[in-house]
């Protein structure tokens, strides 16, 4: 960022006191031209990206449906926080939305929600469903109340892939990488059991990371490696659907409660619109993604046969064993038993 965190914090802090106490207070009368709500949403990926999509289309049905009332700012690509502040940014009401990782709540305390960072655990998006739509999602969503947040609605960004110097079809190939991460205990331990060195750097940090050689490789789904123009710096991609990729849009829990009954439903159904949209294209985006790699002839692209991918599975399972044994495991086993449920 361009200032200090802190300084800007600060200067958002006192800010949203002002918003407190003028414009959400009832019966507050503004000029016709001002909007009596702005929400900030902020996030770190492209506009072009599943995540982005929604956020446009949130803003849109938002402005609409309150005839101008209430305003959506987006702020796209970390323009005014990146993964490893945004939170406490939300936290502190510096802005009012934002759509982390599924990772990033183990940061502030929340280390169930890595749950979903388990690799090989999903084998297609109806088990990621069966949690973000049943009672184990809703489970994880009351915990952020402990942190002064609410959850509003998860999403895709599908399966993620990984990329490097050389293919990577086999533990041995990891060996000796260093391979970029979210902040994510689970994902640092997988990149750990395949053999390489985990490195944790913010998204918006990984491709100059990938082409100054700070880091080798890294894993992301499709649409987020071609929209930061990862190709350009990474030879290889390996076609592996190791993980999964999902996230929350979330919201400051003060914020939510000094809104009214009818704007909180308004927004709410204006936002789960725009996740169910960006569900749809999730898929697509992924696709497109690869067709242009494909015609951009800049990085091999491999794909894995089904013994390739068991092995690499085989070589994770430990982290599966590791999470139960931190995080306790009565939330694997309600993770096991709402997949089981058909």
């Amino acid at each position: 960022m361009p200032r200090s965190a802190y300084t800007h914090l600060q200067r958002r802090r006192h800010w949203l006191g002002a918003l407190a106490a003028s414009a959400l207070a009832p019966g507050l009368t503004r000029g016709a031209d001002q909007p009596e709500i702005t929400l900030r949403f902020s996030h770190v990926v492209a506009q072009e990206t599943p995540k982005g999509l929604a956020a446009s289309r949130f803003k849109a049905l938002v402005e609409q449906r309150s005839g101008g009332r209430i305003a959506v700012q987006v702020f796209p690509d970390g323009q005014l926080y990146g993964d490893r502040d945004e939170m406490q940014a939300l936290q502190l009401g510096a802005i009012d939305l934002v759509a982390p990782s599924l990772s990033k709540f183990g940061r502030i305390g929340l280390p169930e929600f890595e749950l979903f960072d388990l690799p090989f655990l999903f084998d297609d998006l109806s088990d990621v469903r069966r949690i973000t739509l049943g009672p184990l999602g809703q489970r994880l969503f009351r915990g952020l109340q402990r942190q002064g947040l609410v959850g509003l609605g998860y999403f895709d960004n599908g399966f993620k892939q990984m990329s490097a110097k050389r293919p990577l079809l086999a533990p041995a190939d990891f060996a000796g990488l260093r391979m970029r991460v979210q902040a994510s205990w689970v994902i640092a331990e997988q990149m750990r059991a395949l053999g390489a060195r985990p490195v944790t750097l913010a998204f918006s940090e990984t491709r100059q990371a990938l082409a100054a050689g700070v880091v080798d490789g890294t894993e992301n789904p499709v649409s987020n490696f071609w929209t930061q123009a990862m190709h350009q710096v990474q030879s290889d991609l390996s076609l592996t659907n190791h993980g999964y990729l999902g996230y929350a849009v979330v919201t400051n829990q003060r914020l939510w409660q000094h809104l009214r009954d009818a704007d909180r439903q308004l927004i709410n159904q204006a936002l789960q619109e725009a996740l169910s949209y960006a569900n749809q294209i999730a898929d697509r985006q992924n696709d497109l993604a690869l067709v242009a790699l494909r015609q951009a002839n800049t990085t091999r692209i491999h794909s894995l046969s089904e013994p390739q991918r068991a092995h690499l599975r085989q070589a994770v399972q430990p982290v599966h064993r590791a999470l139960a044994a931190r995080i306790g495991a009565n939330w694997t086993q309600a993770l096991h038993e709402a997949m089981s449920q058909g």
